[in-house]
């Protein structure tokens, strides 16, 4: 075999003292498998993939390449990999660079038979027995090696835009991929014999087998380059936003995205997807933002930027009292992290008036009953096969735009911030049909990531109305058709109940105003599931303000249905009446503030109910909501 070994690869970087270094156990095992493959190189595979980034679970494989006896091969995502399983079944030692931590976990996810020998080499751990440490690319360096010629520019950020650039057309793009990946391959070979050295020239009598007749090039890994492959271009992404949402209620919802910046000097990029017919501007103030949102009214707000603080923290700066105890981080950005994405912690200083900021226009959509969910645009993206704006935002807007997203955007280059805002309403989206995971806790805000696995939700219908409309009447038929029940008066209740007091109308009025004051209605709220529990149909009875709709919305996703019974006042007088209390009675409660806000549930029912009509009526209206819950759920 004609071999191109660098000058002066076969001299170690310091001298080795054969006595004076003693082999650990794992030194002593390395060493093994190392002499193994040095009678049996022909059996020696060296492997290496390129990824869409750094995560198994929210990134995948674009390529696999292989040197097995001197012949470099490679896959890309898409193709049949028999003869890669007959490749790994062939040899008895696997040789990687980080493969433990990085390649063999990807390669496992993504085909789980495939089988590798179970003697491995792991070279970024292997090579520190010889003193050098780095990176693969900074060991050869170290090593003077030269192969790489014509790719110094190229790692493994450049590999992922060389991808997104091949999908788009650019085959020199997957030519650059393959020889990138080569190169990696080969230059294991030329680590692995460094480290095979070390060993053999700390004392060649330790090797329990002498080197008989071994070739002059120990392992025969040095070689020229291979003929390089070039597959067919592959197609569009994998995912659409019609396959996806078609059949769920996303399919014609109106979502509004907001990539939010931590200053109000700063545009925000702001979308509002009808549907996948979308919508950008940018903007900067955060009133601005609310009349934007009060313009185009959207079902649900998604907003790039942490929501919530760390559980048992009470302020975004450092001086707040529980900095030390609690931390910077939420529940949420440690499962990112555990999964392989880079997160910025919510209160690290250069986030901290993000979070702030974030927190106080969510409370105020909120307040407007807008249900707001955080949202992660670059998990969105990597899902559905986007690439992020850090390979360009002409590869961004020509990812969505693929995915089915039609707008202005399509004509114009956007900013980045606007093209994240359209990734927000895709989140939104996912919320929707039902096709998302929250991560965190019961103790701080989730955020929303899209999954493919549908997730079984809660079906919620909430139900508003002013006194004597009939809201109770319908719930409690709701019931009867197999809803559990749970009214917001039940929380005022145990309060009531627990100062030694009883309730009744008056009292729950005047209490339930102070908890709303002073607690707040999503504290109601929260106090209010834990009664229903578990159980994954329930209608609410007594929604009083728009955060109560905003906030079981953000709760149930798609499967929230928001009822609100009406009735003229002559026919809630007289129901009042029915009830042997007096006109005056009537008038002073229906005039107390709680009231008050019932007034703007109106709209934003999905459903309002005129119910001047007989009992039979209105029990025809309980059976046209449970058949539009139904219809609600994603088909099977």
């Amino acid at each position: 075999m004609t071999t191109n070994v660098p000058e002066g690869l076969r001299q170690l970087p310091f001298e080795v003292k054969s006595r004076a270094i003693k082999l650990t156990p794992s030194a002593k095992a390395l060493r093994a498998r190392l002499l193994d493959a040095a009678y049996r190189p022909e059996s020696v595979l060296f492997l290496d993939i390129e990824t869409t980034g750094l995560s198994r679970f929210y990134h995948s494989i674009t390529l696999v390449g292989t040197i097995l006896n001197g012949e470099y091969r490679s896959w890309l995502a898409g193709d049949e990999v028999d003869e890669l399983h007959d490749i790994a079944a062939r040899a008895r030692t696997l040789v990687t660079f980080n493969g433990s931590a990085f390649d063999l976990p990807f390669l496992k996810t993504a085909f789980p038979d495939l089988r590798f020998p179970t003697d491995h080499v792991d070279l970024r751990y292997a090579v520190r027995h010889t003193g050098l440490t780095g990176g693969q690319k900074i060991i050869e360096r170290q090593l003077a090696l030269t192969h790489r010629r014509g790719l110094e520019d190229v790692d493994g950020a450049e590999a992922v835009l060389l991808w997104h650039r091949y999908l788009r057309g650019e085959t020199e793009s997957l030519r650059r991929l393959i020889r990138y990946n080569q190169a990696d391959v080969e230059g294991m070979r030329h680590i692995a014999d460094h480290v095979r050295d070390y060993f053999e020239q700390i004392d060649p009598s330790m090797f329990t087998v002498p080197f008989v007749g071994r070739p002059a090039n120990p392992l025969g890994w040095a070689c020229p380059d291979a003929t390089l492959p070039v597959p067919q271009q592959r197609g569009t992404p994998r995912f659409s936003f019609e396959n996806l949402f078609g059949e769920t209620r996303a399919a014609n919802a109106v979502v509004t995205g907001i990539d939010l910046t931590g200053s109000e000097t700063r545009p925000t990029g702001y979308a509002t997807a009808r549907g996948c017919d979308v919508a950008t501007q940018r903007i900067n103030t955060d009133d601005d933002i609310v009349a934007a949102v009060l313009r185009d009214r959207p079902e649900l707000v998604s907003i790039d930027s942490p929501l919530c603080l760390p559980r048992g923290r009470v302020s975004v700066f450092d001086d707040d009292p529980g900095r030390d105890r609690f931390g910077i981080l939420r529940q949420c950005e440690r499962t990112l992290k555990r999964r392989g994405i880079n997160v910025y912690p919510c209160l690290l200083p250069s986030m901290q008036r993000l979070t702030a900021r974030g927190i106080g226009l969510a409370a105020r959509l909120r307040a407007l009953g807008y249900p707001v969910i955080e949202s992660y645009p670059g998990a969105a993206q990597d899902i559905v096969g986007i690439p992020r704006k850090g390979a360009g935002v002409e590869f961004l807007a020509q990812g969505l735009s693929q995915f089915g997203y039609r707008g202005d955007f399509e004509r114009k280059m956007p900013s980045h911030d606007e093209l994240d805002a359209i990734t927000c309403t895709l989140v939104g989206s996912f919320f929707l049909a039902g096709l998302s995971e929250a991560l965190g806790d019961e103790h701080e805000a989730p955020l929303i990531v899209p999954s493919l696995s549908e997730a079984p939700g809660r079906t919620i219908i909430g139900i508003s109305g002013r006194i004597a409309a009939g809201k109770t009447t319908l719930a409690r038929m709701l019931r009867e058709r197999g809803f559990a029940y749970a009214r917001y008066s039940e929380v005022v209740d145990d309060v009531i109940l627990a100062k030694g007091e009883t309730p009744d109308r008056s009292s729950r009025q005047v209490e339930g105003w102070r908890l709303h004051r002073e607690e707040g209605q999503r504290w109601m709220g929260e106090r209010l599931l834990e009664r229903i529990g578990d159980r994954r149909r329930c209608v609410i009875d007594g929604l009083r303000f728009p955060d109560d709709h905003a906030f079981l919305a953000e709760r149930a996703g798609g499967n929230f249905i928001h009822v609100h019974v009406d009735a003229s006042d002559e026919q809630r007088r007289t129901r009042y009446l029915e009830g042997e209390l007096t006109a005056q009675e009537f008038s002073r409660i229906d005039n107390e503030p709680v009231e008050g806000g019932i007034v703007p549930l109106r709209s934003l029912a999905m459903m309002s109910v005129r119910n001047d009509g007989t009992m039979h009526d209105l029990a025809g209206v309980a059976d046209e909501i449970v058949a539009n819950a139904v219809e609600r759920k994603r088909p099977g």
